[in-house]
């Protein structure tokens, strides 16, 4: 009866789009249990041109016109890798900057406007080569940023990294980036644990990369980077037992909000690492004397507004459990004291969270505990006052971007393992918010 309450809220609200739609080929369908990231996509500056990234490497950038029946084309080009990632450059007159996930580990720029490669820099010649041929172990670019540097010069950062395991040991290898233009490294910083998310603030000094594997030597969740050397500036650690630590993190000002794995709480942090406020997202709960838990994955902030989403209900004996944790797949927002503002249920998996001033946009892909086609759906909200809207898929969104009031979103098809049927299709989905 809960879920059917939940879905009848859904549709209270939801927002009917007019979506431009174009299929993006095939892919292998999803299951019941989230898998890894394997599509991207990314709305240009000014809105009106969407660039996708496939697994097999495709990536094709689009016009958004005018016309509401079609996305056209202005050219594809073939990544060297499963393109993964994408952000773009605005200087010498444009350039899409691709991320992979495969044996180079490659990030490439890609001229805007033809789609000639610009430049290739591939992370493995720095992290190695995959020591086993499966998709967890091979070189992958997580996280890609952009912005002005001090001195007005636009640069791209970037985190990648490789994970390899020799019985009981387990190790990362990872390295940060920061680009020139032309594809020439200014500076790395490399360490042996795993970064999930990078973030520059918006003066363009520092860097944040967040951990969320710390296995080794490298044993802090959050660094700060100077941008202009790479150097250190502070670290911080929510201080708890084993691997895991940081799972985004997000500058708003001199303050940095960071979703913990290690304790599953939220916090926002003053210059230096100081305090200023935690707060309890999902942590350890009994409930039937089984203790449950989910991680807070995602954290967004912006103009004394933080946001923090979580995800899937594990449990501490045996991660496997017919009980669910109260917040999960959940989105909460904060003031800058750490008072909540507003919360709501995102229902299903978020791969990640896009923002663009004050709209916040989430896609829901499917809660593996369930099994609930409701989840699959973009949900966009807005930072002050909450749900905005909701549009529904038949299959799981995967990837999301919003940029100039337009949202576009990636659906991959999906089938549960009980039900043998496959929901979607393969598909880039574009529509205006005005």
């Amino acid at each position: 009866m809960a879920e059917t309450a939940d879905a009848e809220r859904d549709d209270e609200r939801a927002q009917s789009l007019e979506f431009r739609s174009v299929p993006l080929g095939e892919i292998e369908t999803a299951r019941s249990r989230h898998m890894w990231t394997r599509s991207a996509v990314h709305v240009a500056s000014g809105g009106d041109l969407v660039v996708t990234g496939e697994w097999d490497g495709t990536v094709t950038a689009r016009e958004i016109g005018s016309d509401s029946e079609s996305l056209e084309s202005r050219w594809t080009a073939n990544h060297p890798d499963h393109a993964v990632g994408i952000t773009t450059l605005e200087s010498n007159g444009g350039a899409v900057i691709v991320a992979g996930r495969g044996e180079t580990g490659t990030i490439a720029a890609y001229d805007a406007a033809t789609g000639e490669q610009r430049w290739r820099y591939d992370t493995a010649d720095d992290l190695g080569e995959a020591v086993k041929d499966t998709v967890f172990y091979l070189p992958y670019v997580v996280a890609l940023e952009t912005g002005t540097d001090v001195d007005g010069t636009e640069r791209l950062y970037a985190a990648a990294r490789r994970y390899e395991r020799d019985g009981e040991t387990r190790q990362w290898h990872s390295t940060v980036y920061a680009f020139e233009p032309d594809g020439t490294v200014r500076w790395t910083y490399e360490t042996d644990a795993s970064p999930i998310t990078i973030e520059l603030d918006d003066a363009g000094e520092r860097l944040a990369v967040g951990y969320n594997r710390c296995m080794g030597d490298h044993d802090t969740g959050l660094v700060v980077l100077e941008t202009e050397t790479g150097d250190l500036e502070w670290n911080w650690d929510p201080g708890t037992e084993g691997d895991r630590r940081v799972g985004d993190v997000s500058f708003d000002g001199d303050s940095i909000a960071v979703s913990s794995h290690g304790d599953k709480r939220g916090y926002l942090l003053g210059p230096g690492g100081a305090e200023r406020w935690r707060v309890d997202l999902a942590v350890e709960t009994n409930l039937d004397d089984e203790t449950l838990y989910a991680y807070p994955n995602h954290a967004h902030a912006s103009d004394g507004r933080v946001t923090f989403v979580t995800g899937n209900t594990y449990a501490v004996e045996s991660r496997e459990t017919e009980r669910r944790h109260p917040n999960e797949h959940r989105i909460t927002t904060f003031d800058g004291d750490g008072e909540l503002r507003w919360d709501d249920d995102v229902r299903g998996f978020v791969h990640g969270l896009t923002a663009d001033g004050e709209t916040v946009a989430a896609p829901c892909a499917q809660n593996f505990r369930v099994r609930d086609p409701e989840t699959h759906a973009v949900r966009w909200f807005d930072l002050e006052s909450g749900p905005i809207g909701i549009e529904r898929l038949e299959g799981i969104a995967t990837a999301a971007d919003v940029a100039d009031d337009t949202l576009a979103a990636i659906e991959e098809p999906v089938e549960y393992h009980d039900k043998g049927q496959t929901r979607g299709e393969y598909v880039l989905h574009v529509a205006s918010l005005e």
